[in-house]
């Protein structure tokens, strides 16, 4: 997202907040505390063998083992997080939520000084944080006090041990179960309105698509190993059906959907950012556009919020802060959006990708490896990009789903203080699976090109200054290699030039690490070794047999012409002067500090005229769209993209 922060239940850089309006409430975390006795036979002798957990806390609480096992596997995938805290404050298989004890110490991470809107031809903008009460954290991520309640296990105990974890969990699907009048038993047909019950939703929309993601789960069933190193396994049951009629018994209200712009299967709710004129020719906090009939939609853009849901809704309605499109909730999948998608919002620190692109915030830490992330929300982001890509027509790869970490400063001055989230834990190879479109090797060995794709859980790099700067993060699964100037890893890191520094181990640090699913040039090879070209000089990152960090890939390259020694990099692509009309102010064609050498190569991702989008006052009738006759590549170039003028380059395949 934007800027530092100092409290976990605030988004960075606010300037002032407000109560959310539609405060979300649990009518689920709420019920009498009814369900099974105490537990008596699940604790830590039964946390070596995470199935052999799954079936005991089944058999002793009267819940489908099936269920309970869907019902982890949509919360944390049956992993286990070594008792660390999920963003939402949930702990262990199940994801038993005690965010006043979690989210009191969460950690935050510094990523710059960018401006959001990043529209040269108006001042910067850089909101102030203001935090929210801490104490105000609703009854929602409170699950794991009632489960300890429920079962007479400690909460010390339900945050570390899984079995006692797991236990927790089936007691309060039980709980639920008997509060809508249900019997407790094996058919897992008849658990569809306790799984909702489970999700702690209050409407039922979103109550809905979290049970349906549930029995989804069930029907295609599962198999895996954990983050502990236990292969788990949930059987196939596609003939199965649910009683969707006990939501209607459920107890939950409606949703505001209207005039939301999500696909029918997840819950989305409607919570608009301000559009207001506050004084001084100054208002907030995005631009009336006409997209996609004026301009074109070629980017999603993926951040995290760096801080918790409902410190983040308060930032989003205030009319001097900054916005996105969408905000997606990590307990349970909820989407609200904020702006239209014909309207621009100012999210990614660069104008020109705002233009052309919608932003959503998942809620999230980057500088909290263990801070997880659910696969409910994973699993809502990916019907959301899907719908959003189909119905604009984006492609669904890593050159038009960018992170914020992947869009570049628009000119030499921002490069430094651009955004570095989601950060290297979001999985994005498990997310592009989700997709529908996941990466794989497309050429033989003579392709030319590489596509990152380490083992997430695997790869794991060292990063430092998660909590304390130069301190090693905790060891985890990431979906970054490492870059060195030579094939040893002795070598020295790659060298950003535009940031201006010494590269570092630092988990904002960009400049030596690329990201799976990105695409670039082979250079050479040695051994386990892979160089690529980055940032316009030889790269290098470990790549052996037995655990490949990239696979071979064809694909469209540019090279500088013949006879040019080097040809400039954009971070914008802005149209040629001659083609303003009279009263939009002709924006500089200002290139960065890089270079491409005459030899290199770099992936292409779309061929695009110069384009301009002019917006700035509150009234609509002075905006336009600039568009020119000079055409630009967007590239590769380095973890972020770039653009290349069509004119100073050549195109060529790189098949194999």
């Amino acid at each position: 997202m934007r800027g530092s922060a100092t409290d976990p239940t605030s988004a960075p850089r606010g300037r002032r907040t407000r109560k959310a309006a539609g405060g979300i409430a649990a009518a689920a975390l709420l019920l009498p505390l009814l369900g099974a006795a105490p537990s008596q036979g699940v604790g830590r002798s039964a946390a070596g063998d995470l199935q052999g957990t799954f079936a005991s806390a089944a058999a002793e609480y009267h819940v489908p083992q099936s269920v309970l096992l869907a019902v982890s596997y949509l919360q944390s995938r049956w992993d286990t997080h070594a008792g660390a805290p999920s963003v939402s404050g949930g702990y262990g298989p199940m994801h038993l939520t005690d965010a006043h004890t979690a989210l009191a110490a969460a950690p935050h991470h510094s990523e710059g000084t960018e401006d959001a809107r990043g529209d040269s031809a108006r001042p910067a903008r850089h909101p102030k944080v203001s935090v929210p009460d801490a104490a105000a954290l609703p009854d929602r991520l409170e699950t794991l006090p009632r489960a300890a309640r429920l079962t007479g296990i400690p909460a010390a105990e339900l945050r570390t041990d899984p079995a006692a974890n797991v236990a927790g969990g089936a007691a309060l699907l039980a709980a639920a179960q008997k509060e809508l009048g249900r019997p407790l038993g094996s058919d897992p047909a008849e658990w569809y309105g306790a799984v909702a019950r489970f999700s702690g939703a209050d409407d039922t929309a979103t109550a809905a698509s979290y049970a349906n993601d549930v029995y989804d789960v069930l029907r295609t069933g599962a198999k895996r190993t954990t983050d502990q190193g236990q292969t788990v396994t949930l059987a196939a049951r596609p003939g199965l059906s649910a009683d969707t009629g006990q939501l209607k018994r459920a107890g939950l209200g409606p949703a505001d959907q209207d005039g939301t712009e999500c696909p029918a299967s997840v819950s989305c709710t409607w919570l608009p950012a301000p559009y207001e004129e506050f004084g001084d020719n100054d208002y907030g906090n995005h631009d009336l556009g006409n997209r996609p009939a004026s301009q074109g939609i070629d980017y999603i853009v993926i951040h995290d919020t760096e801080g918790t849901w409902d410190g983040v809704l308060n930032l989003i309605q205030d009319p001097a802060y900054v916005s996105w499109n969408y905000t997606i909730r990590s307990t349970d999948g909820l989407i609200a959006q904020h702006v239209k998608a014909k309207d621009v919002a100012w999210h990614a620190g660069n104008w020109y990708v705002n233009a052309k692109s919608v932003g959503i915030e998942h809620e999230g830490f980057l500088a909290s490896p263990d801070a997880w992330y659910t696969e409910a929300m994973y699993r809502s982001s990916a019907r959301l990009v899907k719908y959003l890509a189909a119905e604009y027509g984006v492609p669904l790869d890593r050159q038009h789903i960018l992170g914020h970490d992947n869009v570049p400063g628009p000119t030499t001055s921002s490069v430094p203080g651009m955004h570095t989230d989601p950060g290297p834990y979001w999985d994005w190879r498990h997310y592009f699976e989700l997709l529908g479109h996941p990466f794989k090797r497309t050429a033989g060995k003579n392709g030319g090109l590489v596509t990152i794709l380490p083992d997430y859980a695997k790869n794991q790099p060292v990063y430092t200054g998660c909590t304390t700067a130069g301190e090693p993060c905790p060891a985890h699964g990431s979906s970054e290699v490492r870059l060195y100037s030579d094939h040893d890893e002795n070598s020295a890191l790659v060298k950003d030039i535009g940031l201006g520094t010494a590269p570092t181990t630092g988990v904002n640090d960009l400049s030596s690490r690329v990201s799976t699913g990105q695409q670039y040039a082979l250079a050479d090879r040695w051994g386990d070794w892979t160089a690529i070209w980055y940032l316009g000089q030889q790269a290098w990152f470990r790549n052996p047999a037995g655990q490949p960090t990239a696979v071979n890939a064809s694909g469209l390259v540019i090279t500088p012409k013949a006879g040019r020694a080097s040809v400039p990099v954009y971070g914008r692509a802005y149209p040629e002067k001659e083609a303003y009309p009279t009263g939009v102010p002709a924006q500089a064609v200002s290139p960065l500090s890089y270079t491409i050498p005459a030899g290199q190569e770099y992936v292409v991702g779309d061929e695009l005229p110069g384009e301009y989008f002019y917006a700035v006052t509150f009234a609509t009738d002075s905006h336009r769209v600039v568009v020119g006759k000079d055409l630009y590549y967007q590239i590769q170039y380095g973890h972020r993209v770039a653009y290349v003028r069509a004119a100073d380059v050549d195109v060529r395949s790189s098949a194999g």
